[in-house]
C-alpha cells in the first residue's frame, strides 16, 4: 500500500514537472500572492530577521528585500519541482559552477577529499548537479548530507530528485560513518554541508557573531574535515537571471587537519554572511536561525546540572 502511495504521488509530481517552466513560473507568481499577501507565511519571522540582521536599512529596504525573497521562494518551488524532469544538458542551463579546477586540484594533484561548507541560498539544489562537471575516471564519490524527512513519500521524491545526477544523500544520522569509511577505504569524495542550520540544544559548544546577533552554531562540518585532513571549501550562489545561479568554489584550507579549533567555522560564518549581503533574497529568512539564546541554554545546562545532582542524590 505504501509502495502504491509512493508511486502515486511521484508520478503526480513527475507530471506537473513536465510543464514548462515558463508556465510554473506564471503559477509561482500567482503562489507569491497567495503566500505572501493572504496565507502571510511566517512573515513576522522574516520580517524579524531581517530586521535584526540588517539594522542599518529602513523599513522600505526591509520590505523590499522580503517581497523579493517571497517571490525567489515561490520560484524555488517550482524550479525543485522541475528537476524531476530535467536532463543533464538542462539542468547545467540553470546552474554554473565556478572554481571547480580548485576542486580537481586537490583530488588529482594532492589526492585530497573535499568537505564544501554551503547555505541555505537559492537555489541550493541544483548543486547536486555537480557530478556532471566532473569526469568520471576521477571516481569521486559525490554526496551531500540532508536530514530525511518525516512523510515517506516525500522523502522518496526528494531522494529521487537530489541522486538523480550522480550525488549521494547522506541522512544526518549517519554522516560521520559514511564519511570515516570512504576514508579508510582511501575513496576520494566531494561532500556538501549546509552548515547554517539551527543546532540542538545539546549539540552548541560554539557561539559567533553573526548578522549582528548572538549565534550558536554547528561545528560538526569542521570536525569531519579535521578527522579526515580533507580539503575545504566554501561554495557561495548568486543569481544571474530568474531560474539562472552561479555557484563558486572559494579555497578555505588544504588539509583540516592543520587548522585551529573554530577557525572554518568561524571562516564559513565570515563568509556566509559576506555572500548573503550581496544578494540578501536567496538565504532561507523564514528559517527561525535565531530561536536559541545563551540564556535558554545556560538555563538548560543548569537545569540539567540540578537534574544529575538530585538523581546522584537518590541513588
Amino acid at each position: 500500500m505504501a509502495a502504491t502511495s509512493t508511486r502515486i504521488v511521484h508520478s503526480l509530481w513527475r507530471g506537473l514537472s513536465c510543464l514548462p517552466l515558463r508556465l510554473l513560473y506564471l503559477v509561482s507568481n500567482l503562489a507569491y500572492y497567495i503566500i505572501y499577501y493572504i496565507v502571510r507565511y511566517r512573515r513576522k519571522v522574516t520580517r524579524r530577521n531581517l530586521c535584526r540582521s540588517f539594522p542599518e536599512k529602513d523599513m522600505k529596504e526591509i520590505r523590499t528585500i522580503e517581497k523579493r525573497f517571497y517571490r525567489t521562494f515561490c520560484d524555488y518551488v517550482m524550479e525543485m519541482l522541475k528537476m524531476m524532469s530535467m536532463d543533464k544538458e538542462e539542468v547545467k542551463k540553470h546552474l554554473t559552477f565556478e572554481g571547480t579546477e580548485l576542486v580537481e586540484k586537490a583530488v588529482r594533484e594532492h589526492g585530497k577529499s573535499c568537505v564544501v561548507y554551503i547555505g541555505h541560498n537559492m537555489n541550493w539544489e541544483f548543486i547536486t548537479s555537480l557530478p556532471l562537471h566532473f569526469s568520471e575516471e576521477d571516481n569521486i564519490t559525490f554526496g551531500q548530507i540532508y536530514h530525511p524527512l518525516e512523510n515517506p513519500d516525500m522523502d522518496r521524491i526528494v531522494l529521487d530528485l537530489r541522486e538523480q545526477y550522480g550525488s549521494k544523500c547522506i541522512a544526518m544520522s549517519n554522516t560521520l560513518r559514511y564519511i570515516v569509511n570512504l576514508a579508510r577505504e582511501d575513496r576520494k569524495f566531494v561532500i556538501g554541508f549546509i552548515a547554517d542550520q539551527v543546532p540542538t540544544w545539546e549539540s552548541i559548544s560554539h557561539w559567533i557573531d553573526f548578522f549582528h546577533q548572538d549565534t550558536p552554531v554547528f561545528t560538526g562540518t569542521e570536525k569531519i574535515a579535521q578527522r579526515t585532513a580533507s580539503a575545504v571549501f566554501y561554495m557561495s550562489m548568486r543569481q544571474t537571471a530568474r531560474g539562472k545561479y552561479t555557484a563558486t568554489f572559494h579555497h578555505m584550507a588544504d588539509d583540516a587537519s592543520m587548522t585551529a579549533e573554530h577557525e572554518l567555522t568561524d571562516m564559513y560564518f565570515r563568509m556566509l554572511e559576506e555572500n548573503i549581503r550581496e544578494q540578501p533574497h536567496l538565504w532561507l529568512w523564514t528559517h527561525k536561525r535565531w530561536k536559541r539564546t545563551r540564556k535558554g541554554y545556560a538555563e538548560r545546562m543548569e537545569k540539567r546540572k540540578r537534574d544529575r545532582a538530585e538523581k546522584m542524590k537518590n541513588k
